[in-house]
């Protein structure tokens, strides 16, 4: 879903990199710590995050806003990098982990149901990324359980559709405010029951996250049906998750987002990286604006390459890391190859 930014927010952005830097130099020569990205605990494991960070952002280009925050050795969540974490932009596809966040607090609240069934016409039927286009021909009748899982695993677009027909706009964005998000909105249009995917900011992000994986934004039931979708391995690969093994994979849950706008291309990819335990350790959100190479939506994009070389970088940071101090984990089941029969 492409939609062009207002002029407030691409001033907003395109001064974001300009403050940043602005802020740490004046920091550093009062000798205050910088209150950006330059914010980082102190640890081996935590710097090299940190220097990755630095290091792939400048080499990749254009403006980034990013919260990263990992499990210390006492089980504390700590934040490692906050590079203007509170920055209002465009979640993209990221934003579908709120929506889907929406459509199971309603199923929480029992006003629907997983297995409830919808009709999936060729009226609906909206291109771009996901599986349901490429059909060529509709009819069919679809569960909700089964467009959510579109939605996150491929990023299906009609499936947002289909989540605006059972949980309106507006009542997505009241649901959002309900579980204290300020930022995070879809953007309604003429139609109550379809919407631009709106803005979100990396802190934000986070927290969603967050809660999701420690199960306190939804019952465990629905937080473990979201997490079992981000956690699959037939999920997106070309970012955080690319230079992993099947098993490495398997303990991200991940979700990507691109577009464009008036300023340039946009990448996006925020998840949680959980213990061998299948303990929450590591959430990741990284919001990249005003890149270039607008038509690449591959590996080979500078900022996709920067998202890889930082989630291996992560990953081994989380490696003997245990969050003993939870009471929530998540587990999915080791991938087995299945020859049909």
């Amino acid at each position: 879903m492409t939609k062009n930014v207002t002029r407030r927010a691409a001033i907003g952005m395109g001064a974001a990199a300009a403050a940043l830097a602005a802020t740490g130099q004046a920091a550093a020569a009062e000798g205050r710590t910088p209150p950006a990205a330059t914010q980082v605990r102190t640890g081996g494991c935590a710097e090299a995050i940190r220097r990755t960070y630095l290091e792939q952002k400048v080499k990749a280009g254009g403006v980034w806003h990013a919260h990263i925050a990992m499990v210390d050795g006492a089980g504390a969540l700590e934040t490692v990098v906050a590079d203007d974490a509170d920055r209002v932009t465009h979640g993209y596809s990221v934003q579908k982990l709120a929506v889907a966040v929406a459509v199971m607090d309603k199923i929480d609240r029992g006003q629907l149901r997983l297995d409830q069934r919808l009709d999936l016409n060729a009226d609906i039927i909206l291109g771009g990324t996901g599986i349901y286009f490429l059909q060529t021909v509709w009819g069919d009748e679809v569960t909700v359980a089964n467009f959510l899982t579109a939605m996150l695993l491929v990023s299906d677009n009609t499936a947002v559709r289909m989540c605006g027909r059972v949980v309106p706009a507006l009542e997505i964005n009241d649901i959002l405010a309900a579980k204290g998000f300020t930022h995070t909105r879809v953007e309604p249009v003429a139609n109550p029951n379809r919407f631009y995917l709106g803005v979100t900011t990396p802190r934000e992000t986070h927290d969603l996250l967050w809660r999701l994986a420690n199960k306190t934004i939804l019952t465990p039931r629905s937080a473990n049906f979201l997490l079992g979708i981000l956690r699959w391995i037939n999920g997106y690969h070309d970012g955080i998750r690319r230079t992993m093994s099947s098993a490495e994979r398997s303990r991200v849950a991940t979700k990507y987002g691109a577009d464009f706008d008036d300023l340039g291309a946009a990448r996006h990819e925020a998840g949680i990286m959980f213990d061998a335990a299948g303990a929450p350790t590591l959430t990741y959100a990284l919001f990249a604006d005003s890149l270039g190479h607008l038509d690449n939506y591959g590996s080979t994009h500078p900022a996709v390459q920067a998202h890889a070389v930082l989630g291996r970088t992560m990953f081994d940071a989380i490696s003997a890391t245990t969050n003993r101090t939870t009471r929530s984990r998540h587990h999915v089941a080791p991938f087995r190859p299945v020859d049909g029969g």
